[in-house]
């Protein structure tokens, strides 16, 4: 019974470590982006979106259990406004932060099997 208490133990761990490389990942993609962050209909570089990702991402931490919690809750839209947040990359269309950050995650996870 106890070596089933290590197990379930070692693979939360594992699960939790798996989850913060991935925000790391998600939040690096961010920083060093070309694209342009909208929110609340100001644009903003990468480095300023990862500012404001992280103060969101430390407020719902408690509730963030995986990445994609993590871009539902810290990188999608603003709780104040309730407007979502858009990506603008040079010679594509707009698109939602949520979409954007969902598919690199993909692609993440893809690349590290």
């Amino acid at each position: 019974m106890k070596w089933m208490i290590l197990l379930a133990a070692i693979f939360s761990v594992n699960a939790s470590a798996s989850t913060l490389d991935e925000i790391n990942h998600l939040l690096a993609f961010v920083k060093d982006t070309n694209c342009t962050y909208e929110r609340n209909g100001k644009s903003h570089t990468g480095v300023e979106a990862v500012e404001h990702i992280r103060k969101k991402y430390d407020y719902f931490s408690d509730d963030i259990e995986t990445a994609e919690d993590f871009i539902k809750f810290a990188a999608t839209k603003s709780k104040m406004s309730g407007k979502y947040y858009l990506v603008h990359c040079p010679s594509q269309p707009s698109v939602k932060s949520k979409d954007w950050l969902l598919t690199e995650l993909a692609n993440y996870r893809n690349l590290a099997k």
